[in-house]
C-alpha cells in the first residue's frame, strides 16, 4: 500500500506542475522516440537488402567481377583479357561443381524509344538463356531466346513492366494491361522487336500498398472523386525495380549491334564480358567449387589475377555488418538523448525538493521515515520517466508514419518489440538513477531545521 501510495502521489505532483512535467519528461519523449524509430528504419533497411539479395539469385549464386591487378603483377597489366567468352567456355568444360554460367554483356548508354516516347532502362544486357534461372527471372508472356536467336544475332528482345509501362502504358493509365508481344521498340537507334515480357516484381511490402491503394481509388471513384494513380510499385531503386526495368537481348546481338564495331568510350572492338554469374551444383562444397574457379580462371587470365569472386555469404555479411553499424550509432544517439532527460529530471527533482522542504519536515513530524521520503521522490522521478517512454512510443508511431511517406517501400521502418521494451527499460533505469541523488537528499533533511525553512 505504501508503494501505491507514493505512486499516487507522485503522479498528483506531476498533474499539479503540468507544463513542467511535461517539458521535464521531453528529453525522455524525444530519446525514446529517436531510440525506437532508428530501429524501425534498420529493421527496414535489413529486411530490404536481404529480400532485394534473394531476388537477385539465392545464397548459391556468384559473381565474378573486375578487380585491380595486384601490384606485383602491375607490369603485366596490359596482358590482362578481362572476362571473356573463353572464361565461359572453360568453365563450362572444367569447373565440374559449377550447375549454372550466366554471362551478360551490357549496352552503354541504352536508352529505348518508340512514338516519341523514350525511356533509360535501368539495364539493358546481352544474356544467355541460363539469365533467367540464374536472376530467377519468369517470362509472364511470349518467350525467351532460342540457340537460334543466339546464332543468327536476331533482333529480339525481352522486356520489364517498367519499360512496357514507359512505352506503351501501364494498366492504370489504359484500363487494361497491354502485352507488347510483336510491338518493335529502337534501343540506341537499333530496331528490336519484343518476343517476351517479363512478370511483374515487387516487394510484399509494395504488394501491400498498391492494394491499399487501389481500395483507396476505388472508394474515391465511388464517391465521384477524381482516382488517384495506385501504380505498380514505380521506379524506386532495389532489385524488384531493376527486374522490371531491365532489357535482355541475345548476347551474340549485342556483340555484333553494339560491340564489335567499337563504342564512343572505346572505338576499337571489345569482347570483354561486364559479369560472370555462377552457381555452385553444392552449397556445401562453396569453398571448393570456389578453389575450382578460381584455378580455372588463372588459366586463362594468363595467370593474371585481374578477377574476383563475390559471393552471397560475402553480400550478407557486408549486410550485417552495415546493419550492426547502424544499430550501434543509432542506440549511442539515442541513450545520449536519454541520458540528457534523465539530468533534466535530476534537476527539476532537485529544484522541486527546495520548493518541499517544509512539506517533507511536517511528513517526517508526524511519522514519514526517510525511507518513506526517498520512496516517494525515486517514484516520483521514474514516473516522469516512464511517462515520457509512453509519450515517446506514441510519438513514435507517428514519426516512423511520416519516415514511411519519405523512404522507398523496400526500407519503409518496421516497428518491433524488443527496441520498445529496451527503450522503457533503458527510460527506468535513467528515472532510478536521476531520482536517487534527489530522495537521497531529501530522505537526509533534518525535520527541525525543514519546519524552520523559509
Amino acid at each position: 500500500m505504501k508503494l501505491l501510495n507514493a505512486i499516487l502521489i507522485g503522479l498528483k505532483d506531476i498533474w499539479a506542475h503540468k507544463f513542467r512535467s511535461l517539458l521535464t519528461m521531453m528529453g525522455i519523449v524525444l530519446g525514446v522516440a529517436s531510440l525506437v524509430a532508428m530501429a524501425a528504419i534498420v529493421k527496414g533497411m535489413e529486411n530490404g537488402m536481404k529480400e532485394s539479395m534473394v531476388a537477385m539469385g539465392g545464397a548459391d549464386k556468384v559473381r565474378i567481377s573486375d578487380e585491380d591487378v595486384p601490384l606485383y603483377q602491375r607490369h603485366l597489366e596490359d596482358q590482362s583479357p578481362g572476362k571473356t567468352m573463353r572464361d565461359v567456355f572453360a568453365l563450362q568444360q572444367n569447373a565440374s561443381l559449377v550447375e549454372l554460367i550466366s554471362p551478360q554483356m551490357r549496352v552503354d548508354n541504352d536508352r529505348a524509344s518508340r512514338g516519341g516516347k523514350t525511356v533509360f532502362p535501368m539495364e539493358t544486357v546481352g544474356v544467355l538463356p541460363a539469365a533467367l534461372e540464374m536472376d530467377l527471372f519468369d517470362i509472364a508472356h511470349g518467350r525467351h531466346f532460342t540457340d537460334l536467336d543466339q546464332e543468327l544475332a536476331s533482333s529480339v528482345c525481352v522486356i520489364g513492366t517498367g519499360i512496357r509501362d514507359e512505352l506503351f502504358g501501364s494498366p492504370e493509365e489504359t484500363g487494361e494491361e497491354i502485352i507488347p508481344l510483336g510491338e518493335i521498340i529502337h534501343i540506341n537507334s537499333q530496331p528490336f522487336t519484343i518476343v517476351g515480357m517479363f512478370k511483374h516484381y515487387e516487394s510484399e511490402q509494395t504488394r501491400k500498398l498498391r492494394e491499399l491503394a487501389k481500395k483507396e481509388a476505388a472508394a474515391k471513384k465511388d464517391q465521384g472523386t477524381v482516382q488517384r494513380r495506385t501504380g505498380w510499385g514505380g521506379r524506386r531503386w532495389d532489385a524488384f525495380s531493376r527486374k522490371n526495368n531491365t532489357i535482355h537481348l541475345p548476347l551474340n546481338t549485342v556483340w555484333v549491334k553494339f560491340r564489335a564495331g567499337g563504342t564512343a568510350r572505346n572505338p576499337v572492338p571489345d569482347p570483354r564480358l561486364d559479369d560472370i554469374d555462377i552457381r555452385v551444383k553444392d552449397f556445401e562444397r562453396m569453398d571448393e567449387a570456389l578453389q575450382q574457379v578460381q584455378n580455372v580462371l588463372m588459366l586463362t587470365h594468363n595467370g593474371i589475377q585481374d578477377f574476383e569472386l563475390d559471393t552471397q555469404e560475402d553480400r550478407l555479411a557486408d549486410i550485417n555488418k552495415r546493419i550492426d553499424n547502424a544499430r550501434m550509432s543509432g542506440g549511442i544517439i539515442a541513450a545520449l538523448s536519454l541520458i540528457v532527460g534523465g539530468i533534466g529530471i535530476m534537476n527539476i527533482m532537485l529544484a522541486s525538493i527546495n520548493e518541499r522542504i517544509r512539506e517533507i519536515g511536517t511528513c517526517k513530524a508526524l511519522g514519514a521515515t526517510g525511507i518513506d521520503i526517498f520512496a516517494q521522490i525515486l517514484v516520483e522521478s521514474v514516473s516522469l520517466a516512464l511517462l515520457g517512454a509512453v509519450l515517446g512510443l506514441i510519438a513514435t508511431f507517428g514519426l516512423v508514419e511520416v519516415i514511411s511517406l519519405l523512404s522507398p517501400t523496400a526500407n519503409s521502418p518496421v516497428i518491433t518489440r524488443t527496441p520498445m521494451l529496451l527503450a522503457v527499460a533503458f527510460s527506468f533505469l535513467v528515472g532510478v538513477v536521476a531520482g536517487f541523488l534527489p530522495a537521497l537528499r531529501a530522505a537526509r533533511l533534518n525535520p527541525i531545521q525543514a519546519l524552520r525553512y523559509e
